[in-house]
C-alpha cells in the first residue's frame, strides 16, 4: 500500500510508491514517431494489456475491452495510489504524519491512433477526452474518502511521459494538495481584500490590455499569465466564474476543446512540438459554494530546466516575456526567441524555436 508522508517543515505530501518503480520506460527518444508500437498496451488490439476499462466511448455493438473504442479509461497498472476498499487511515508517528495511500490512477486514453496528439486531432476528438475527464470525475467523486482529484498530461519524455502513445491520467488523492490550498487560500485573501474574484480580475484586465492573450472565444480566454513562471506558460480561463471543471456545460465543452486544441497546436507549430505538461486547476471536491476560486488550466512547455537558484529560493526566472512570447505565438513565428539566460541563475533554455470519431454527445 503506498504512503503520504507529510513534510512538517512546510506542509507538503509526498507519496511513497513503490509499484511506480516497475513502470516500463519504453519512451528512449523524444520523437514518438520511430518508437516501437508492437507491443503498446493503449493501441487497438492490446486492450488485454491494460487493466479492466473503467470507461469507454466506443462504436455501437463493439464489446468492452475489445477494438472499436475512440476513447478508453483504464487504471494505471503501476499506480501512485491504490483503489480498493481500504479506509483512510491518518497516522502520528512520533512528530511524523501519515495518511494511508488510499484513492484512484486512471489513465485516459485519448484516441486508438498511437502517433495522433491532441494537436493533431480534430476538435471532436478533444472533446471526447475532455468529457471523459468529466464523466470520471463524477464518478469518482462519490468515493467519501477522496478530497481532491487531479487531471493531468505529460506529453514527452522530457516533460514525464513514460509511454509515448496519447494519454493523460486522473488521480483522486484523499487530502488536498498543497498547491491547491495556495491557490484557494490566495483567491480568498484577494475576495476578502477587494471583494472580487482574482481570476476573474484578471481576466477582466487581460481583455483591457490585450498584451498576452493568445486564444479567446465565447466561453474561455487563453493568456500567458503576467508573471509567468516558463517561457510560453498559458492558462485557460472560463469566462463564467466556476468552481468546479466538472461543472463544464456542454456549449463549453467544445469551446474548451477548440481553444485547447489551438493552444496545443500554436505550440506545436511554433516551438516544434515541445514537451509540455497540462494540468486542471478545479476547487477540492468538498469545498463549500462560497469558496472563492475559479478553476482553470494551466499549459507548460518543458523549454527550460528548474536548476540550483530555483530550488533554492522558490523564485523562477524566465528569459521571455509573456508579451514577446504572446506575439510569437499569435503570429505564428519564433524567430529570434532564443534567449539566453543571465546571471545568477542556471536555468537555460533547451530549445525556443520556430479520423471522424462518432459523437457521444451529440
Amino acid at each position: 500500500m503506498p504512503e503520504l508522508r507529510k513534510d512538517p517543515v512546510i506542509g507538503r505530501w509526498i507519496i511513497i510508491a513503490t509499484e511506480r518503480a516497475k513502470r516500463p520506460q519504453r519512451m528512449r527518444t523524444p520523437d514518438p514517431v520511430i518508437a516501437p508500437i508492437e507491443d503498446c498496451p493503449f493501441c487497438p488490439g492490446h486492450e488485454g494489456d491494460t487493466p479492466h476499462e473503467v470507461l469507454s466511448y466506443r462504436e455501437k455493438g463493439s464489446e468492452g475491452d475489445h477494438a472499436g473504442w475512440w476513447t478508453r479509461v483504464v487504471p494505471n497498472k503501476f499506480p501512485a495510489l491504490q483503489g480498493g476498499e481500504a479506509s483512510v487511515k491518518r497516522v502520528g508517528m512520533g512528530m511524523y504524519d501519515m495518511v494511508s495511500g488510499v484513492g484512484a490512477h486512471e489513465v485516459v486514453i485519448e484516441t486508438p491512433n498511437h502517433f495522433e496528439s491532441l494537436a493533431d486531432s480534430d476538435v471532436r476528438q478533444v472533446e471526447e477526452v475532455l468529457w471523459a475527464y468529466r464523466d470520471r470525475i463524477l464518478e469518482l467523486k462519490r468515493d467519501e474518502r477522496l478530497e481532491y482529484i487531479l487531471i493531468f498530461k505529460n506529453h514527452g519524455i522530457e516533460a514525464g511521459a513514460s509511454l509515448d502513445h496519447p494519454h493523460s491520467q486522473i488521480i483522486g488523492l484523499p487530502i488536498v494538495p498543497k498547491r491547491v490550498q495556495e491557490e484557494v487560500d490566495g483567491a480568498r485573501k484577494y475576495w476578502e481584500w477587494k471583494e472580487r474574484c482574482v481570476f476573474c480580475d484578471i481576466l477582466h484586465q487581460e481583455e483591457t490590455e490585450r498584451e498576452r492573450i493568445v486564444h479567446e472565444n465565447d466561453s474561455f480566454v487563453a493568456v500567458l499569465p503576467y508573471a509567468s513562471r516558463f517561457p510560453y506558460e498559458t492558462w485557460i480561463l472560463p469566462r463564467k466564474h466556476s468552481l468546479h471543471f466538472h461543472d463544464i456545460q456542454k456549449n463549453e465543452v467544445h469551446d474548451l476543446a477548440e481553444t485547447l486544441h489551438g493552444i496545443l497546436s500554436k505550440l506545436k507549430d511554433v516551438l516544434d512540438d515541445p514537451p509540455y505538461n497540462f494540468i486542471i486547476h478545479t476547487a477540492p471536491l468538498k469545498a463549500p459554494n462560497d469558496t472563492r476560486f475559479h478553476w482553470h488550466i494551466e499549459i507548460i512547455p518543458k523549454l527550460t530546466r528548474i536548476a540550483g537558484f530555483e530550488w533554492g529560493t522558490g523564485f523562477y526566472i524566465n528569459p521571455l516575456p509573456p508579451e514577446q512570447a504572446a506575439r510569437f505565438l499569435t503570429e505564428g513565428d519564433a524567430t529570434g526567441a532564443e534567449v539566453e539566460a543571465e546571471e545568477p541563475t542556471a536555468t537555460n533554455i533547451v530549445a525556443i524555436k520556430a479520423p471522424d470519431s462518432q459523437a457521444r454527445h451529440a
